[in-house]
């Protein structure tokens, strides 16, 4: 496997879609492709997300879930027990309002799986000598979009934790060995509980698993739109209370604000820094992107650092997503060479 250098790059989990592979999947919903022609759009779209990623420089690829497309709503097609709410608005603008809502009828199971040992697979299979991370949607995250009666919030947590263990088991089997809880919802959790007591709820996915574990932690991303009140400084007690190897964070949208924070994390974690705004049209330059990693440079020794984006590109057009990774990589060369 190639090994990695200072301050190494990395994607967050999702890419944005090649403009083929969006018309083409409007003909799967169709029903007019068969499962040869589905399996080749999918893998032909992620050898392209691969090649974005091989020739921008990145060091650490992600699979870009394609196979997984709106992050965590369509792995609820995976689970049996739910039944679908209909979002009281369908017009306008798109928005967290117009996402998919669930209500649990009975106990909440993956009888198959989430799907993401699969797309681990064919992303080892690409990238055989390469290293490579897997993102999953967490525990807090799965439960966000469940409208729950109070009677059913505890069967439901452990039903939800009983099908994200599983499939973290799956993946460290399958050879997995660098694997991320993606938690949106840590800002803002389900069931009115707080986020340092939801912290807990992760904890228990990732117990004992090997390898590295991170966890992202972000303020939302539908649309390029957050969701949650994005003050840093009111997680630190949630985040310090993760069992995990790194903190995959976003400062670029905020304008770096509140950086400091991640100078008492770094004391147990290892930590990815956004600085690459993906909610945003306007591109940085590799030059703003070395200044971003300068700053974190204040707070955190250069070898726990890697550096990111704040979170998936799949809000961007493709042409955009590409030029900022291509900056976020010249960017990182850069604060390298300044490092001597």
């Amino acid at each position: 496997m190639t090994a990695l250098p200072l301050l190494p790059t990395m994607g967050v989990g999702s890419y944005a879609a090649p403009g083929w592979f969006i018309a083409v999947r409007r003909m799967m919903r169709d029903g007019l492709l068969g499962s040869h022609d589905i399996q080749e759009m999918l893998d032909d779209a992620t050898r392209v997300v691969l090649a974005d990623q091989v020739e921008a420089g990145v060091d650490i690829f992600t699979d870009g879930e394609l196979r997984r497309q709106r992050f965590v709503f369509e792995v609820y097609d995976q689970l049996q027990g739910l039944r679908r709410i209909s979002p009281a608005r369908r017009l306008g603008i798109a928005g967290y309002d117009m996402a998919p809502h669930f209500a649990p009828e009975g106990r909440v199971t993956a009888p198959n799986g989430l799907g993401t040992v699969d797309d681990f697979r064919a992303l080892r299979a690409l990238l055989p000598d390469r290293p490579v991370k897997i993102a999953i949607p967490g525990p807090l995250t799965f439960a966000e979009f469940i409208d729950a009666e109070p009677q059913q919030v505890e069967p439901l947590w452990e039903d939800i934790l009983t099908i994200v263990r599983a499939e973290l088991q799956a993946l460290v089997e399958a050879g997995a060995d660098y694997i991320q809880l993606d938690e949106p919802a840590l800002p803002r959790p389900p069931f009115g509980i707080s986020p340092e007591d939801s912290a807990a709820f992760v904890n228990r996915a990732l117990e004992g698993l090997p390898g590295r574990l991170a966890v992202h932690v972000c303020f939302g991303n539908n649309a390029g739109r957050p969701f949650a009140d994005r003050r840093m400084g009111r997680l630190v007690a949630a985040m310090e209370r993760l069992e995990c190897h790194q903190l995959v964070l976003e400062f670029a949208n905020r304008e770096m604000g509140e950086l400091e924070v991640i100078q008492g994390l770094a004391s147990k974690f290892d930590i990815a820094v956004g600085v690459i705004d993906v909610k945003n049209f306007h591109l940085e330059s590799a030059e703003d992107v070395a200044g971003r990693i300068e700053q974190c440079l204040a707070y955190v020794p250069a070898e726990k650092l890697t550096v990111t984006a704040d979170c998936g590109f799949s809000a961007l057009p493709r042409y955009l997503a590409r030029q900022k990774l291509e900056a976020m990589v010249g960017g990182a060369r850069l604060a390298r060479e300044r490092l001597g």
